[in-house]
C-alpha cells in the first residue's frame, strides 16, 4: 500500500503540492478562526452531583453565584469614610442590568464578612447575565472597565476573570514558546542535516500539521465545546511530531538516494523505497500516538476530551503530511535535498561515520551506538537491574501525590485575578464566595417543611469544619442551604468535608445534591478515577495490537508497555517533587500549592506513553528489518540501534525543545506538562532506548519474536512491516553471541549524518 502511495506521490507530485497549498490557504482563512470559538474551563464533570446541583438550583432559584468578585481598598480611607462608600456606590450604580443580574455588597458596614479586619477594604460579588460561561464572559467584557472605582485600588477576580486571564495567558504563552523554540529548532535541524534545504522540510510539515489541526478543531467546535487549552497540545504535538516524522522520512530518503548513486534518475525508486520502509514506520508510529491520545476522549471532563481532540488531530495531520506532502516535496527536490549545505566543524567525519553505520556489515561495528549496544548486551542483567532500581527510586515521590484543582494560583504572580484571590483568602477568609450548597428536592412544598429543614441544617452544622449553615433559597418543593467553612476548597481537607456532608442523613422524603467548588473538586477526582482504568486498558490493548501488526511478536508489545510504565514513573515522581513539594519553584517561576492538578498526570500519561511508543516503533522497525534478513537477534539489536540511535536522539532533542518551551508558560499546569513530558522524553530516548531495550532484548533472545502459531501465520501472510512481505527466517543461535557473527549485506553508503 505504502509503495503504491510513494509511486503516486512521485508521479502526481505537483497535484499533491497544489492540494496542500490550497488546504493551507483554507486553514489560514477559516481554520484559524477556531480561536474565537474556544471556551475556558472544562475541568468539571457535567454528569456529577455537583454539576446537577447547580442546574437544579438555577432552575429553582435563579443564578446567584459569584461570577466576579471585586475588591476595593485604600491605604488611607476606611469603608466608613464617605469618600470610600460613595466611590463604590457610584461605580456600582453605573452597571447595566443587561449585563449584571445581581450585586452583593456590604450594605451594613459592620458586616464582618464583607469588610476586612482593618476596615480598609471591602468586596463586591457580581452575578452576571448569560446562559453559559461564554455569554457571561461577554457580559464581563462589557462592564469590566466600569468596575474601576475612582480614588480606590480595584482588583477584579472570581471565576470569570480568572478564566479570562488564563485564556489570555495561554495565547501569549503559545507565541512565546514558538518564538523561543523556532530559532533553536532551525539551528538543531541544520546541525542534524548539515544543510538548509533538508532542514526546512520538517518545519514545513510542522506548519502544515498545526494549521490542519486548527482546521479540524474548528470543525469539531461546531458540534461540541472545545477548550482553549487544546491549542497547546496542537502546537506541542503538531510541530514536534511533524519534525520527528520529517526527520525519519528525509533521512531515509537521503540514504536511499545515496545508495543509488544520488542521481535524478534514482529519485523515483528512492521515494518508493522510503515509503516502504520509513513511511511504514511513520504510519504505525502515528497510529500508536493517536491511539494513546484518543483515550482522553473517554473522560467526561471537557478539558481532557478537548485535549484528545486536539492531540489526535495534530498527530494524524502530521502523519498524513509526512506520508503525502513530504514525499512530493522530496520528489521535486531530488538530489537538491542536499543543497545549501552549511560547513560545520567535523561534518566530513560525521558523514563518514554515518555512511559506515548505515552501510551495515563490519563497518557498522565501528559506530558508537553499535558499541554501546554490544557493551550493554554483554552484561544485560546488570543493566536491567540497575536501571530498574534507579527509575523506580525516581518514581517514589509519586506514591505521596496529593491531588488538587486549578484556581487563581495557577496564574503568574502579580496577575490581577490572582492577586484578587490572594487578598480574598487573606482578608476575607469567611467570605462565602465559594460556599458549599446543599440543594434539597422535597416531596412537599418547602414552606411546609421548615422543621425538617431546620433539623437538617443543625445536623450539617454539627459536621466538623462547617462554621455556619444558612437557608439561601425556598421555592416550590426546593430548598437550598449554604455552608461556610474554613478549609481550602481545592485541598484534600475540603474534599473530605464534602464526603462528610454527603453522609449526613437527608430530611425525610427528600433528595440532596451537594455543590460548590469543593464538591466539584471531589467529583472531578471521582470521575477521573472511575474512567482511568478503562482508558489505561484502551491504550494498552491498542498498543499490543498495533505493535503485533508491526513486528509479528506478542512478547515485544508487553515488554514495551512495561518499560514505558517504568520510565513514566520516573517522570511522575519528578513532577511531584517539583510541583507539589515546590523544588525548583524559583527557577521555574511558579507557586507550589502542595498538590498536583488532577487532570495533568492523565494528560501527561497519554502524551508521554504515545511518544515512548513512537520511539519504540522507530527502533524496532530497523531491528526487525535486520532480524528478517539474518535471524541473528543480538546482531539485529546492535545494528538497529546503530542505524537509529542518532536519529532518535536528534528527534528527542528537537521534541524536547518544542515541548520544553511550554515550561516557560505563566500557567502552572501548562508548565507542568512542559516539564513532565520533556523529562519523560529525555529518560525514554536515552536510558530506555539506548540501554534498557538492548539489555532486555538480549535476555529474551529469539523469544523477542515469538507469537502463537495462528498469529504467526497471520503476520506472515499479511506482512505488516517494513521491508516488503514477511517471510520466515532461520534464527541464528543467540547463546553466547557477542554481535560479531553474521554480516548484513549493505545497500551502499548513506549520505545522512544522523545515523552515525
Amino acid at each position: 500500500m505504502l509503495e503504491r502511495l510513494g509511486d503516486l506521490t512521485y508521479t502526481r507530485r505537483r497535484w499533491v503540492l497544489f492540494a496542500a497549498a490550497a488546504f493551507v490557504l483554507v486553514a489560514l482563512a477559516w481554520g484559524t478562526g477556531v480561536f474565537g470559538r474556544l471556551v475556558g474551563g472544562g475541568f468539571n464533570d457535567p454528569a456529577a452531583d455537583s454539576s446537577k446541583a447547580v442546574t437544579v438550583a438555577e432552575q429553582a432559584f435563579g443564578r446567584n453565584g459569584a461570577d466576579v468578585v471585586v475588591v476595593y481598598s485604600s491605604p488611607t480611607l476606611t469603608v466608613d469614610d464617605p469618600a470610600f462608600s460613595s466611590s463604590v456606590a457610584s461605580t456600582l450604580a453605573n452597571l447595566s442590568a443587561r449585563y449584571v443580574l445581581s450585586v452583593h455588597t456590604a450594605k451594613n458596614p459592620a458586616n464582618p464578612g464583607m469588610v476586612s479586619a482593618d476596615r480598609h477594604a471591602t468586596y463586591v460579588a457580581l452575578t452576571l447575565t448569560g446562559a453559559d460561561d461564554a455569554q457571561r464572559q461577554k457580559s464581563y467584557d462589557a462592564i469590566k472597565d466600569q468596575l474601576l472605582a475612582p480614588g480606590l485600588t480595584t482588583l477584579r477576580g472570581g471565576p470569570i476573570p480568572v478564566n479570562e486571564a488564563i485564556t489570555k495567558q495561554v495565547t501569549a504563552d503559545i507565541g512565546k514558546a514558538e518564538g523561543l523554540s523556532t530559532p533553536i529548532l532551525i539551528v538543531l535541524l541544520v546541525l542534524v542535516f548539515g544543510g538548509l534545504a533538508a532542514a526546512s522540510l520538517p518545519l514545513a510539515i510542522g506548519g502544515l500539521a498545526i494549521l490542519g489541526a486548527f482546521t479540524a478543531l474548528r470543525v469539531i467546535s461546531i458540534f461540541t465545546d472545545v477548550s482553549v487549552f487544546a491549542v497547546n497540545i496542537v502546537t506541542m504535538l503538531g510541530l514536534g511530531l511533524a519534525i520527528d516524522y520529517g526527520l525519519f522520512v528525509v533521512s531515509r530518503f537521503r540514504e536511499e538516494l545515496a545508495a543509488r548513486g544520488g542521481e535524478r534518475e534514482a529519485v523515483h525508486a528512492s521515494v518508493v523505497a522510503t515509503m516502504r520502509t520509513a513511511g511504514r514506520t511513520v504510519l504505525f508510529s502515528g497510529l500508536t500516538v493517536a491511539l494513546s491520545l484518543s483515550a482522553l476522549m473517554l473522560f467526561d471532563l471537557p478539558f481532557l476530551r478537548s485535549m484528545g481532540y486536539g492531540g489526535v488531530a495534530a498527530v494524524l495531520v502530521a502523519m498524513i503530511g509526512a506520508l503525502t506532502v513530504l514525499p512530493a516535496l522530496l520528489s521535486v527536490l531530488g538530489p537538491r535535498v542536499n543543497s545549501l549545505a552549511v560547513p560545520l566543524p567535523g561534518a566530513r567525519r560525521r558523514a563518514k561515520a554515518a555512511a559506515d553505520g548505515a552501510g551495515g556489515g563490519a563497518l557498522a561495528s565501528r559506530g558508537a551506538w553499535y558499541r554501546i549496544a554490544t557493551s550493554v548486551m554483554r552484561r544485560p542483567v546488570l543493566y536491567v537491574v540497575a536501571i530498574t532500581v534507579v527509575l523506580l527510586t525516581m518514581g517514589l515521590p509519586f506514591l505521596r501525590v496529593a491531588w488538587g484543582s486549578p484556581d487563581h494560583r495557577a496564574l503568574p504572580v502579580g496577575a490581577e485575578a490572582r492577586v484578587a484571590g490572594e487578598v480574598m483568602s487573606a482578608q476575607f477568609p469567611q467570605s462565602g464566595t465559594s460556599p458549599m450548597d446543599a440543594v434539597i428536592t422535597l416531596d412537599r412544598p418547602a414552606s411546609t417543611a421548615t422543621a425538617d429543614l431546620a433539623a437538617y441544617a443543625a445536623r450539617l452544622h454539627a459536621v466538623p469544619g462547617v462554621s455556619a449553615v444558612t437557608v439561601t433559597g425556598l421555592s416550590g418543593d426546593h430548598a437550598r442551604l449554604s455552608l461556610t467553612y474554613t478549609q481550602d476548597p481545592a485541598s484534600p481537607a475540603g474534599r473530605a468535608l464534602v464526603a462528610s456532608v454527603r453522609q449526613v442523613p437527608a430530611p425525610a422524603g427528600a433528595q440532596v445534591l451537594v455543590g460548590g467548588f469543593a464538591a466539584t473538586s471531589a467529583d472531578t477526582l471521582s470521575a477521573i478515577g472511575g474512567t482511568l482504568p478503562w482508558a489505561g486498558l484502551w491504550i494498552v490493548a491498542g498498543m499490543v495490537v498495533l505493535l503485533f501488526l508491526a513486528f509479528g511478536s506478542v512478547v515485544l508489545p508487553f515488554k514495551a508497555v512495561l518499560m514505558n510504565m517504568l520510565s513514566l514513573s520516573a517522570s511522575f515522581g519528578a513532577v511531584v517533587w517539583i510541583f507539589q513539594d515546590g523544588h525548583l519553584s524559583g527557577p521555574l517561576g511558579f507557586t507550589s500549592v502542595g498538590s498536583v492538578e488532577a487532570t495533568q498526570p492523565v494528560l501527561m500519561f497519554a502524551i508521554a506513553f504515545g511518544l515512548a511508543m513512537d520511539y519504540e516503533v522507530f527502533l524496532l522497525s530497523r531491528v526487525r528489518e535486520e532480524w528478517d534478513r539474518t535471524g541473528d537477534n543480538t546482531r539485529s539489536v546492535a545494528l538497529g540501534l546503530q542505524r537509529t540511535g542518532r536519529i532518535i536522539t536528534s528527534a528527542a532533542a528537537l521534541l524536547i525543545v518544542v515541548i520544553g518551551a511550554f515550561a516557560t508558560s505563566g500557567v502552572t499546569f501548562i508548565k507542568m506538562i512542559g516539564v513532565g513530558v520533556a523529562l519523560a522524553i529525555l529518560v525514554d530516548a536515552t536510558v530506555v532506548r539506548a540501554l534498557l531495550v538492548p539489555a532486555t532484548m538480549r535476555l529474551l533472545g529469539t523469544r523477542n519474536w515469538w507469537a502463537p502459531a495462528p498469529l504467526a501465520r497471520l503476520y506472515t501472510r499479511f506482512g505488516l512491516r517494513e521491508g516488503g512481505p514477511a517471510g520466515p527466517v532461520s534464527p541464528a543461535s543467540d547463546q553466547g553471541h557477542t554481535g560479531q557473527g553474521l554480516e548484513v549485506g549493505s545497500a551502499g553508503p548513506a549520505y545522512v549524518t544522523m545515523d552515525g
